[in-house]
C-alpha cells in the first residue's frame, strides 16, 4: 500500500463503504480502435468526445478499509476539481469505484468488468491483487497505479509503482536503526511480516541490510487475517531482539506494540508505510506507539508544511469534515495527479489511446507534485525513488504523524539491486 501507506480491522479502524459517487456511462467504452474524434485527438477505451473514465479498485470492507476510504475520497476530490476547472482535453472525468474487500477473486472480477471502459486506473489496492492481474494489465496497456509497493509489481510498462518499494524502505529503516538507535553488529532484529508479496518484499530488504551490517533477522510470518500477536511477541522476547521491523497492517502493529509493552520488551519498532494509521492513537497502545514506533515512507505526511499539502488538507477537510485526515490522502491525490498529468500530456500529442497515455507517462524523468520526493517514471524496472522519510506518531500533528528525518537514501539502499517481477 508505496508510496504511501493505514489498514483496518479493529472497531476504531472500521469505516463504512463509500457510496459510489460517479458512474460510468455506456459511452465510456468508445474509441477502442484508436480513431480520431472531432477534435482530431485519437481516442481509446474509456475516452469519448465528452468524457474520460478512470476506475478505482479499492478496499472498503477488508483489512485496508481506512486506506481505501481516504485514498478514494482524495482522488474523487482531485477529479472533481479538475472537472470544475474545465476538465482535460475538452472532456470531463468520470470516476467508477469498486470495492474488492482485499479479495483477489473479487479484484479480478472487478478488473474484468471495468478495464474495457477505462482509460486508466489511478488506484488499485493490494500487491496480491495487482500481481495476479499483472500480465493482463500489461497486455491491456492500461496505466495502473497500485497502492502497493512490492517489487513483484516492477517490470510492467503499464504499472507504475510510486516512490520506493517495501525492500528499500526496510533497508533505509535498518540503516536508521544502526545510525540513530544504537543497533550494532551481532544484534538480533525481529521482523513481523505478512505472507505474500508485501511481506516477502519487505523481508528481502531487511535480510539484505542485516547481511551487510552483521545483524541477524528473527522472522515471524503471519496471515493478513491474524489479529493476536501474543505468540510473536513471546518469540521476539525469547530471541532477545533489540529492535523489530513491522510489515503488516495497523491492527497487527497495534497488537504487537501493545503486547511488547506489556511483556516489558522495550525496543524500537520500524514499520513499513502500510503498518500505521492515525486511528491507532485512540487506542490504549497510544503511549507505546508515541514512544517507540517509526514509519518509513517515500511520501510526505499531511502534516508537512508544504503549500500544496496545506491546500489539500484544507480542501479535504472542507469536503469531508467528519473524516480523519491521514497520510493516505496525499498518496491518493498524488496518484490521481500522475494519471491526470499523463492524460494531459497525451492530449497535447493528440493521442488519448492507451499507448498514447503510456508514452506520455513514461516520458517523465522528474515528476514532483509538491507532496514529497521527486519521481522518475522512465523505467518500469526501477523504483521511482530510493529516498525514505522517517515519520513518528504524534497525536498533536495533523494526520497523526510528524517528520523525524527528511528523505534520505542510505548507502546500502543506494547500492542495492532491486529485484524485478
Amino acid at each position: 500500500m508505496g508510496k504511501i501507506a493505514t489498514r483496518a480491522g479493529i472497531a476504531t479502524l472500521a469505516f463504512l463503504a463509500l457510496a459510489v459517487t460517479s458512474c460510468a456511462s455506456q459511452k465510456a467504452t468508445g474509441g477502442g480502435s484508436g480513431s480520431a474524434d472531432g477534435d482530431g485527438v485519437k481516442t481509446g477505451p474509456g475516452v469519448t468526445d465528452t468524457t474520460i473514465t478512470v476506475s478505482i479498485l479499492t478496499d472498503f470492507t477488508g483489512p485496508y478499509a481506512s486506506l481505501g476510504k481516504s485514498l478514494t475520497q482524495a482522488q474523487q476530490l482531485y477529479f472533481e476539481q479538475v472537472n470544475a476547472a474545465g476538465g482535460v482535453c475538452g472532456r470531463k472525468y468520470e470516476v467508477v469505484v469498486r470495492d474488492h474487500g482485499y479479495d483477489t477473486q473479487k479484484a479480478m472480477a472487478a478488473y474484468t468488468e471495468l478495464a474495457p471502459r477505462s482509460a486508466a486506473i489511478p488506484q488499485f489496492i493490494g500487491s496480491p491483487m495487482v500481481t495476479a492481474l499483472k500480465q493482463r494489465i500489461e497486455d491491456d496497456k492500461l496505466l495502473t497505479i497500485p497502492m502497493a509497493w512490492a517489487t513483484s509489481l516492477l517490470g510492467a510498462r503499464a504499472i507504475q509503482v510510486t516512490g520506493t518499494t517495501y525492500d528499500l524502505d526496510m533497508i533505509n529503516g535498518v540503516s536508521f536503526l544502526v545510525e540513530e538507535k544504537g543497533i550494532k553488529k551481532g544484534d538480533k532484529i525481529g521482523h513481523l511480516y505478512f505472507e505474500g508479496d508485501y511481506g516477502e518484499s519487505s523481508l528481502n530488504g531487511s535480510k539484505y541490510a542485516a547481511e551487510k551490517l552483521g545483524l541477524e533477522i528473527v522472522e515471524q510470518k503471519i496471515k493478513a487475517t491474524d489479529q493476536d500477536m501474543s505468540a510473536q511477541v513471546a518469540a521476539f522476547k525469547a530471541a532477545g531482539v533489540k529492535a523489530i521491523l513491522v510489515s503488516v497492517g495497523p491492527r497487527q502493529a497495534a497488537s504487537l506494540v501493545g503486547g511488547a509493552a506489556q511483556a516489558g520488551l522495550n525496543v524500537p519498532f520500524v514499520g513499513s508505510n502500510s503498518s500505521y494509521a492515525p486511528q491507532l492513537l485512540g487506542l490504549p497502545v497510544k503511549d507505546a506507539l508515541l514512544k517507540n514506533f517509526y514509519i518509513m515512507t517515500a511520501g510526505a505526511p499531511i502534516s508537512m508544511k508544504l503549500p500544496v499539502m496545506e491546500k489539500l488538507a484544507a480542501d479535504y477537510r472542507a469536503k469531508y469534515p467528519d473524516d480523519t485526515l491521514d497520510n493516505s490522502i496525499p498518496s491518493g491525490w498524488s496518484a490521481a495527479m500522475i494519471v491526470d498529468t499523463a492524460i494531459k500530456k497525451a492530449c497535447e500529442a493528440k493521442d488519448l489511446t492507451r499507448e498514447g497515455i503510456l508514452n506520455a507517462h513514461r516520458s517523465q524523468t522528474t515528476f514532483d507534485p509538491g507532496l514529497g520526493t521527486p519521481m522518475d517514471f522512465t523505467s518500469p524496472s526501477r523504483p521511482a525513488s530510493r529516498a525514505s522519510y522517517v515519520l513518528k506518531p504524534d497525536e498533536k500533528a495533523l494526520g497523526g504523524t510528524m517528520v523525524l528525518k527528511e528523505p534520505f537514501v542510505s548507502e546500502l539502499a543506494e547500492g542495492y539491486e532491486v529485484p524485478v517481477g
